[in-house]
């Protein structure tokens, strides 16, 4: 059997006293949709800036296709192959979306340009500047430009925030498109987004793993119901 394509061993991260992510052991397969849900405060995203190298670890392994990659900085990681989008948007305000993409791609291809806006439906907006986009459209903006590295790992942080009912459902729909071509890392708090999506499921509680499993084993689960879907 192959090794995951990603994969964490013990992963922590102290903030002095306070420990935000404690002994996560999680792996990965390649070509899998995978979520990672909890409550606000449950170390997702200190998880996977983990995972990013965007933040050290205090303790624990990080693997990418089998090679212990926890030394790399983010850059080095962006380069072997992961592409992580952030739960606030960094795009650049005053560029216009086909500048961003060029920057995400260091390269002035226009052809690739174009097309990876309109994977999320930009294209039309390709010289509009940024700061000029709705906060959805800069979401689905910087969506693009993680696709358009053809990542092996796309890393996504809230994705659908700020995105109206009829936005959310094209995301969906570019999701699943992108299933057979990446390996996808959702994290996400609209668990209608979740279950559509997530072939597996992960729960953090406390920076803790309290459960992993398919969809329908993470509804049924009675210590998630308590402490998450109960009361999302």
């Amino acid at each position: 059997m192959s090794a995951p394509l990603l994969e964490t061993r013990g992963l922590t991260r102290r903030y002095g006293g306070l420990t935000a992510v404690e002994g996560v052991d999680f792996s990965l397969p390649q070509g899998q949709i995978h979520a990672l849900i909890g409550p606000n405060g449950a170390g997702k995203s200190t998880f996977v800036s983990m995972v990013s190298g965007r933040i050290p670890e205090s303790a624990g392994r990080v693997l990418f296709e089998g090679r212990d990659i926890t030394a790399l900085p983010a850059h080095r990681r962006i380069r072997a192959g992961m592409a992580y989008t952030f739960q606030i948007t960094a795009v650049y305000g005053r560029l216009t979306l086909a500048q961003n993409i060029a920057l995400a791609l260091r390269s002035r291809d226009r052809a690739r340009i174009l097309a990876a806006l309109a994977r999320v439906g930009l294209e039309e907006r390709a010289e509009q500047t940024c700061g000029d986009l709705s906060y959805g459209h800069q979401r689905l903006l910087e969506i693009a430009m993680g696709v358009a590295q053809a990542p092996r790992l796309l890393i996504l942080d809230e994705p659908t925030q700020g995105l109206a009912e009829s936005e959310i459902e094209g995301f969906n729909g570019l999701i699943r498109s992108l299933a057979g071509e990446t390996t996808i890392l959702l994290i996400e708090h609209n668990m209608n987004v979740v279950m559509a999506l997530a072939e597996r499921i992960t729960v953090l509680e406390t920076g803790r793993v309290l459960a992993s499993g398919s969809p329908e084993e993470i509804r049924a689960n009675a210590a998630v119901q308590e402490a998450y879907l109960g009361s999302a």
